[in-house]
């Protein structure tokens, strides 16, 4: 199977894979199920992401065979930390990982919901300096892997750290501000608000998250957060699905990142079983990911700038999302099971397939436990997004309103014709 950015034609201004066609039931036929609402696109969204983090997070840094042997065979749910000694385990020390404990790429993703709350509109460069570094440095909050009250910045990690020390501390510009940092999914994992925001609009979703993504990352590192941005608003379009999201990703993506994701989702095509997904995934992206075979002893040219590599996470991610034909629980496993930076992968999976399906797509008994584990609402941030979302759909209509207008002024005054232009 083959993917690609091209489209049949549909209504004007409307990618095809969005296009859907609502029929009657027939006299007789069973209901068809409504789809799922904004707010609970956006609940299943962050739910998904959360969960999908925790599951992953128990095993991060793992390989697939490390993992079975552990755990004797593939994880199946919420399971304990790897070593049972985690508070003195290296490299793991000091974090409780596992038993349903979500790890910074949720907490990251929850200042940003906070960011967006306090703006009510799109965000740019400058509103993560204004607003996500002082939550990062100002506000106590639970942190659950240090099971302790504690800033925020006390639990990131040092590429996330990057943001405070040259945005609070350098006065770097904004928009700037990544170049240096090393190059990883720091930002990318946590841009799914960006994309609930832009709900059915993955282009606008692509290039919000680049901006403010610019303060974190450069490079790859930057184009995953935008391209998973976009695919979390493509999503949410009415009768989307997991191959749409890959076409919607595609087509936005550039260089190494769109090489990569074309790979590994070719590569999944092909996938049968769960069981062979990691190791076939992971030979299509090692050509793109430098940070090599071994993920805790990373070559000496991993992270660094290129247009040639892509970060592993997100191609991994939709690769488990067509696996898993959009399904939360076949993706999110198949992302725990891959090992490596398994949180992260299972965070954009989980969020992937929640925006699809909603949130009784992620399992009742997981969403309740990591929230219980992690002394965290999960329902409040999706809900608070949705409406933050709606707003801003007003203001952009009312802004183009206003262009349209300003436009049509233009427009209709006459030309100057050459010789009356002398």
């Amino acid at each position: 199977m083959t993917y690609t950015s091209e489209t049949t034609p549909s209504a004007p201004g409307v990618p095809a894979t969005q296009v859907t066609q609502v029929l009657p039931a027939a006299p007789g036929a069973p209901a068809v199920t409504a789809p799922p609402s904004l707010e609970d696109r956006a609940a299943g969204c962050l739910i998904g992401a959360a969960v999908g983090d925790a599951l992953g997070g128990a095993v991060e840094g793992r390989t697939p065979e490390e993992i079975v042997k552990r755990h004797g065979g593939p994880v199946e749910g919420i399971v304990g930390p790897f070593h049972d000694d985690w508070r003195t385990a290296r490299p793991i020390a000091p974090y409780h990982k596992g038993n349903g404990h979500v790890t910074d790429d949720t907490l990251m993703t929850h200042a940003l919901v906070r960011v967006y709350e306090s703006v009510r509109d799109h965000l740019d460069a400058y509103d993560i300096a204004d607003h996500l570094v002082p939550d990062l440095i100002g506000t106590p909050r639970w942190i659950p892997e240090l099971e302790t009250e504690a800033l925020p910045l006390q639990r990131i990690f040092l590429a996330e750290k990057w943001i405070v020390a040259r945005l609070h501390y350098g006065h770097a510009d904004p928009r700037e501000a990544g170049v240096g940092n090393i190059v990883n999914c720091g930002a990318a994992m946590y841009m799914a608000p960006v994309g609930v925001v832009n709900a059915g609009n993955p282009d606008r979703a692509y290039a919000e998250a680049l901006d403010i993504s610019g303060t974190h990352q450069s490079s790859y590192g930057r184009e995953a957060a935008g391209v998973f941005a976009a695919a979390v608003a493509a999503a949410f379009a009415p009768g989307a699905t997991a191959s749409s999201v890959v076409v919607q990703a595609l087509r936005l993506a550039k260089d190494g990142t769109r090489a990569a994701i074309e790979a590994v989702c070719e590569a999944a095509a092909s996938v049968t079983d769960r069981a062979s997904a990691a190791g076939a995934l992971r030979a299509a992206v090692a050509p793109f990911d430098t940070v090599g075979p071994d993920y805790r002893n990373p070559s000496l040219g991993a992270r660094r700038p290129s247009r040639l590599h892509a970060v592993e996470e997100l191609p991994i991610a939709l690769g488990m999302l067509l696996i898993g034909g959009g399904d939360f629980r076949t993706a999110v496993l198949g992302s725990v099971n891959y090992g490596r930076d398994c949180d992260s992968i299972a965070t954009m999976s989980g969020a992937l397939a929640g925006a699809l399906h909603g949130a009784s797509a992620v399992p009742a008994e997981w969403a309740a436990e990591v929230a219980r584990a992690s002394r965290l609402d999960l329902q409040a941030p999706g809900a608070a997004l949705a409406t933050v979302a709606r707003e801003v759909f007003t203001r952009d209509r009312a802004r183009a309103r206003t262009h349209e207008q300003a436009f049509t002024a233009i427009s209709a005054i006459p030309a100057m014709t050459e010789a009356g232009g002398r």
